[in-house]
């Protein structure tokens, strides 16, 4: 079957300015990863030239290999003990306001990085007090132990994707679980019910707007606040196919579902990520 041509609205132009250099320079120095990199986000040219980047921490490796991510699979590094030191001098060095922290799946650690994220945001508001913190983390296997680890450290938003619809999880995501996902966001609330949570789908994969309008009405039920949608881009020949390229009047149609299931605040549109411009949608809650 032939790839589906990307279609020019979702084409980026490489950008490289002195600020973009600046932000590649600084995580080098500090052997950073990011997401922006890892995950070939075309959003990644917009972000540094605005001095931001997702972090992406516990290495470049993950213990899962789902089908629609370019980050690779295998059996990753012992995690840098230094690590949330030097993400928070990182940040302090870029200036920024708002930060977005994401991992690899690490299931092969005793607390699967839980811990990780607590450390790089107590060493970051440490470094720099009035910082807003946003983390995107993997499931934990559902374990609430090691949830509360991060929702007690306080990130200021706590975003766990749901990725996709439940029929497409044994194609998409076989190991994870759909309700496995819910009831993460679920035991935030019951944990801390005035943090702010957050989580992303990807749409392409073959799922219907039936689908979508379910899953948006499971997220409102587990107390997900913010809901990202963007358009599944295919990163390889080995990923899943693109099955359909929305227009951007199908991304309204999928707002539309999203605010009729009762979530207030979504971003939907072709290039949309689940950190993209994270802050400006932060500032509306």
């Amino acid at each position: 079957m032939e790839r589906k041509r990307l279609p020019d609205y979702l084409k980026r132009g490489i950008v490289d300015t002195e600020k973009t250099k600046l932000v590649r320079a600084i995580l080098k120095q500090g052997c950073l990863n990011t997401v922006c990199e890892a995950a070939r986000c075309p959003n990644k040219a917009e972000c540094y030239a605005k001095n931001t980047a997702t972090f992406l921490i516990l290495g470049n490796i993950c213990t899962r290999n789902c089908r629609f991510c370019n980050i690779s699979g295998g059996t990753p590094a012992p995690p840098d003990k230094t690590e949330p030191s030097k993400v928070a001098r990182a940040i302090k060095e870029l200036g920024l306001k708002y930060a977005v922290i994401t991992s690899v799946t690490r299931d092969d650690l005793p607390l699967q990085g839980a811990d990780m994220f607590a450390k790089v945001i107590f060493e970051t508001k440490k470094l720099v007090p009035d910082i807003k913190i946003e983390v995107l983390t993997p499931d934990f296997e559902g374990i609430e132990d090691l949830i509360d680890i991060v929702v007690d450290a306080k990130p200021d938003v706590f975003n766990h994707n749901i990725e996709t619809v439940q029929r497409l999880y044994p194609k998409a995501r076989p190991l994870a679980r759909y309700e496995r996902s819910l009831n993460f966001l679920k035991h935030i609330k019951e944990r801390n019910p005035k943090m702010i949570t957050k989580s992303g789908l990807m749409v392409g994969l073959g799922e219907t707007f039936d689908e979508l309008q379910q899953t948006f009405y499971d997220l409102h039920s587990a107390g997900c606040d913010i809901v990202t949608v963007g358009q599944y881009m295919q990163p390889s020949k080995k990923h899943l196919e693109v099955e359909k390229y929305y227009t951007q009047q199908d991304f309204d149609m999928v707002s539309e579902l999203c605010r009729n299931a009762g979530i207030k605040h979504v971003v939907a549109s072709g290039l949309v990520r689940s950190s993209y411009r994270a802050f400006e949608t932060y500032s509306t809650v």
